[in-house]
């Protein structure tokens, strides 16, 4: 989401935008991690015969990575609602996801669909945080009632997540005091108070080792022997043993 304060004259319908904060390559850049391993997983997904819901999992948050790319880069309002309204719509698919999670192969709940496409035309921060409150508790049900063994996953995406919220809720309230510390730091020691850039590298882990979660757990109840392994002893990704032979 954006990070810039504006000031408007005039009624809401004629109010000019003028952005306060200065381009910042680091928040552009920091969108890198939203759209690169989301595009591999959704290959991957592709190549293991997987259920569409997860593909278009992948591809929405990095459709987030890209809308937020174009809005950080330019910093201009049309951008800014390409980066805000893929984070509805892409949460709408991981609800429907960790909700289908237990029903039978390439099931369609079309009044969850018809609910969620609803409830995805009322964009406000409020509505985005009823979507993640759910996915949180869906989350802790899983792995506290349905999948124990889960818990290292399932938690670890969700304190990424929450830890990205966090830095983004600092950054916003001391975001003056932030940028005066930084003009006397090193730049070393700069960067690392780039709480903004922070927010998209942790909330887009967050999200994509959620996907993982829920992908873990679909293909664990549709009995595919699914394991995370890390693609060269760094990045996770859920792969999939061979199906034992009867």
């Amino acid at each position: 989401m954006s990070n810039r304060r504006e000031e408007g004259t005039g009624s809401p319908s004629s109010w000019h935008y003028r952005p306060v904060v200065s381009h910042c390559g680091g928040n552009t850049v920091s969108n890198l991690i939203m759209i690169i391993p989301p595009i591999f997983g959704a290959v991957q997904s592709i190549r293991d015969g997987l259920e569409k819901r997860y593909i278009a999992a992948y591809l929405a948050l990095t459709v987030v990575g890209m809308g937020s790319w174009c809005f950080h880069m330019t910093l201009k309002y049309e951008m800014q609602l390409l980066d805000e309204l893929p984070m509805i719509y892409s949460c709408c698919i991981f609800v429907y996801c960790m909700f289908e999670c237990f029903k039978t192969k390439n099931s369609i709940n079309y009044h969850l669909l018809f609910t969620l496409v609803l409830f995805s035309l009322i964009v406000t921060t409020v509505m985005y945080g009823m979507l993640v409150f759910t996915l949180v508790l869906r989350s802790i049900y899983i792995v506290t009632w349905v999948y124990p063994w889960l818990r290292g996953l399932g938690y670890t995406s969700l304190t990424i997540f929450l830890l990205g919220f966090l830095l983004w809720n600092v950054d916003n309230i001391f975001c003056d005091s932030l940028r005066n510390f930084r003009k006397r730091a090193p730049p070393i020691i700069g960067v690392t108070t780039q709480f903004h850039a922070w927010w998209h590298i942790l909330t887009g882990l967050g999200s994509y080792l959620h996907i993982l979660f829920s992908l873990y757990t679909r293909t664990l109840y549709l009995r595919y022997r699914p394991k995370v392994k890390f693609l060269l002893g760094i990045w996770p990704m859920v792969m999939f043993e061979p199906q034992k032979k009867h």
